[in-house]
């Protein structure tokens, strides 16, 4: 796959297949990801690869905690107040999430239903967890970690499979280390969904809209 069409086609997968990832397949797209940059060849990121038994542990865990609603306690608390266009966009998929689904705004069982599947990682077979250490590089980690999350997406892509990005699935830090073990000195910050896309699912194939050039790039000649 040429590199334009992954960058092009990589796209957030909500809904996956029934079928168990290869652990050598999962292998191989870390083999690729850890040669994504770093500052100062750093590396500072660590990765927990969730499978079988952990991961419906994780799943199991996660569904309850929202069905009790019980309070967040993410190790990257999310941002409160958005900046005007970014909380525009983010607005805008939502409706577009529930639209292509044909769910209206009403419709509290439906919109619930839906976000089940998003704590439940949308049923995919595999969760890895991208995290980094809890110090003074923050800015600079979670730079490098968004390197190498996008190339795990974009290995992940060109083998045929899709990946989701979810900080849904990093809200209970606390909750996850009793069930993987994954230390305190980590800051757990996203967790990537990853499996065999369902190609039939609405939400896998809607069409998808990206800022024009002239909304953040500024040139000074």
């Amino acid at each position: 796959m040429e590199l334009a069409a992954a960058i092009r086609g990589r796209r957030s997968i909500r809904k996956f297949q029934p079928q168990d990832v290869p652990k050598i397949v999962i292998t191989e797209i870390l083999e690729e990801a850890r040669w994504a940059p770093s500052w100062g060849n750093t590396q500072p990121w660590d990765l927990y690869v969730l499978t079988g038994k952990t991961l419906a542990k994780f799943k199991e865990m996660n569904i309850q905690q929202t069905l009790i609603s019980a309070s967040i306690a993410s190790d990257v608390p999310m941002l409160e107040n958005w900046p005007a266009a970014m909380k525009a966009r983010y607005g805008e998929l939502g409706k577009v999430v529930l639209s292509v689904q044909g769910i209206k705004r009403e419709d509290k069982e439906a919109r619930d239903q839906y976000y089940k599947n998003m704590v439940s990682a949308f049923d995919a077979p595999c969760l890895i967890f991208a995290c980094i250490s809890r110090d003074n590089l923050v800015e600079y980690q979670m730079l490098d970690l968004g390197l190498i999350t996008q190339t795990i997406c974009l290995s992940a892509h060109g083998k045929g499979l899709g990946t989701c990005l979810l900080a849904a699935a990093a809200r209970f830090s606390a909750q996850i280390r009793k069930i993987a073990p994954i230390p305190d000195d980590k800051k757990i910050v996203v967790g990537i969904a990853l499996g065999y896309p369902d190609p039939s699912f609405p939400l896998n194939n809607f069409e998808r809209d990206r800022a024009k050039l002239d909304e953040f790039v500024h040139w000074m000649e």
